[in-house]
């Protein structure tokens, strides 16, 4: 149902308040009289990728671990789950791209900072053991690199900021948050667009043709049209056409014919036609331009 995305200076307290919110969300989660969707609150963090804190002492092997934390990110993501996301979590585009994964989910988030300065970081690391933390000129790397969340910005709205000395978290505000927030639909540039067939121009010229060919066909037994026609455009597609009483010419036919596969062009290189996706089907396509033709003779004299 949500993503939390917990941010702050390396060693600046995250588990710490992670276990708040785990403990928190569990005890509402198991509570009888609770009733929602929610079934569980996982933790993903750094540990469970078996991420060591040597990755970022280099700008690649830091990249391919933020590739790993992401993508195991997006498998975590479910409507039935509570995600706390404990990493680095500093750059505003790794935010960013949080953001557009919850989107294109169609579930809830929300930022948790947690600010403690950095001297207070400094002498935490110190304390802990070598396997769990950092390099005395990686801590300074990643103070400096840090982008502080802010709750201007979508991507890390809405934003709850704790300091390091507070006691509690504002926890009920983060459930409503999770649970009430809008869920906004995905961002249109990461909704998939369906590809055109690869035989969509082939199939659009080779059917208009058919029809063209089917009408003059008809038409030289009988020079002035006048009613419903039924075209055999091939062996295994027949389609209606009412065409007015008059005489109708080959060029007249060919300049609609023209006009109609020019249109659609433009639909075979992006996908789409006007604000709807095209059928490229022989059918669809058939359908289609015998009613572009209706409509072109009818106003042509």
């Amino acid at each position: 149902m949500a993503l939390i995305t917990v941010t702050g200076l390396p060693c600046s307290g995250k588990s710490t308040r992670i276990n708040q919110l785990r403990t928190f969300f569990g005890d509402k989660i198991n509570r009888i009289s609770y009733e929602g969707p929610l079934r569980k609150v996982f933790v993903l963090s750094d540990d469970d990728l078996e991420i060591s804190r040597s990755v970022y002492d280099d700008s690649q092997t830091e990249k391919s671990a933020r590739a790993s934390l992401f993508s195991a990110t997006q498998r975590a993501l479910a409507a039935d789950t509570i995600l706390i996301l404990d990493g680095m979590n500093y750059i505003k585009g790794f935010r960013y791209q949080l953001h557009c994964a919850v989107r294109e989910a169609r579930l809830r988030s929300c930022t948790l900072y947690v600010a403690a300065s950095p001297d207070l970081c400094r002498d935490w690391n110190d304390k802990r053991s070598s396997n769990s933390s950092y390099s005395p000129e990686t801590l300074k790397n990643l103070i400096q690199r840090f982008e502080e969340p802010s709750s201007m910005v979508r991507w890390d709205s809405p934003l709850f900021t704790v300091m390091w000395s507070d006691d509690s978290l504002p926890l009920e505000e983060i459930w409503d948050a999770i649970t009430k927030g809008n869920v906004k639909p995905p961002n249109a540039a990461t909704v998939p667009v369906s590809k055109t067939p690869t035989n969509a121009l082939h199939a659009l010229e080779s059917t208009t043709t058919n029809i063209i060919s089917a009408i003059m066909q008809h038409l030289s037994g009988t020079p002035v049209a006048d009613g419903t026609l039924k075209l055999a455009v091939t062996a295994n597609l027949e389609v209606p056409i009412r065409l007015p009483q008059r005489s109708i010419t080959i060029a007249e036919l060919q300049r609609a014919k023209r006009q109609f596969v020019m249109l659609h062009k433009k639909a075979v290189t992006l996908g789409s036609t006007d604000k709807g996706e095209m059928d490229w089907s022989e059918d669809r396509i058939a359908t289609k331009f015998v009613r572009y033709l209706e409509e072109y003779v009818s106003h042509t004299k």
